[in-house]
């Protein structure tokens, strides 16, 4: 099976990117599903129940979210009841929403896990832990199982790989907005990338307003993040999965912009 996972889409520049080039990937790529980070897709932070719609609308199959699952205060309205959508699993017990969930296209059911990496991130619980007893419960159902690292340190995101190798289909990092150049295929079948990148604004910084950060940095005072405009990129991997095994065969990173 072919799955497209996007990496973390900012604001409008992002859902204009999803809307206008994932058609020109359909035409080299055979997709049976569509998978998308989106916490920071309304407005640059969070989502709302109408931008998971028009995402929807757009072809994205299912959605996982990070560390800005909250910040559009709506979200706890609808989280409990939108099976295509998921926060990191290791939230503490009692957080809306789920970690973990079920896809089928085609035929194929795929788990899909969501987690929170914990340095220089909130301190939730530890995702190692918490990994390990999704995966047993999924892998009664399905070989085929995608891991959303959402974290900041790479040396997480790589121990987490390893830790997952032979155990999940991919680990794919989120999070840090900059596609990382080590895409590979571990020696158990496990695809990794350490950050899938950001799909949104290209000439941006993490898709804030250049001058914004740069002005930021320079005086060390607050600043309103405002999301960048202009050309859009989308960065994503494609995964071409055994279905029957769970072990992937190849992981193509993309990287495509607006004219």
């Amino acid at each position: 099976m072919q799955i497209l996972f996007i990496g973390d889409i900012v604001g409008k520049p992002g859902r204009e990117a999803i809307a206008t080039l994932i058609p020109d990937l359909q035409k080299d790529f055979s997709f049976d599903l569509v998978i998308a980070n989106a916490e920071n897709a309304s407005g640059g932070r969070g989502l709302t129940k109408e931008v998971a719609q028009e995402l929807y609308d757009y072809g994205i199959h299912f959605l996982t979210m990070g560390n800005h699952v909250w910040d559009q205060k709506e979200i706890l309205k609808y989280i409990d009841d939108e099976k295509k959508l998921i926060r990191p699993a290791n939230y503490p017990i009692g957080a809306p929403g789920k970690g973990y969930g079920f896809v089928m296209r085609n035929g194929i059911k795929t788990g899909i896990i969501n987690l929170s990496g914990r340095i220089f991130l909130a301190p939730l619980e530890n995702p190692f832990s918490m990994v390990i007893q999704i995966i047993n419960k999924i892998a009664a159902e399905t070989p085929v199982i995608l891991v959303d690292f959402h974290a900041e340190a790479t040396s997480e995101k790589v121990a987490m790989g390893w830790f997952l190798n032979g155990k999940a289909s991919a680990v794919l990092g989120t999070h840090t907005h900059i596609q990382t150049a080590d895409a590979r295929i571990l020696d158990k079948g496990t695809a990794y990338i350490t950050d899938v990148g950001m799909t949104g604004p290209k000439d941006s910084v993490l898709g804030v307003k250049k001058e914004i950060i740069i002005n930021s940095f320079i005086t060390q005072m607050p600043a309103k993040f405002e999301v960048a405009t202009g050309t859009v990129q989308i960065n994503a991997v494609v995964l071409d999965i055994d279905e029957n095994t769970g072990k992937t065969r190849q992981i193509t990173p993309i990287q495509i912009f607006s004219k």
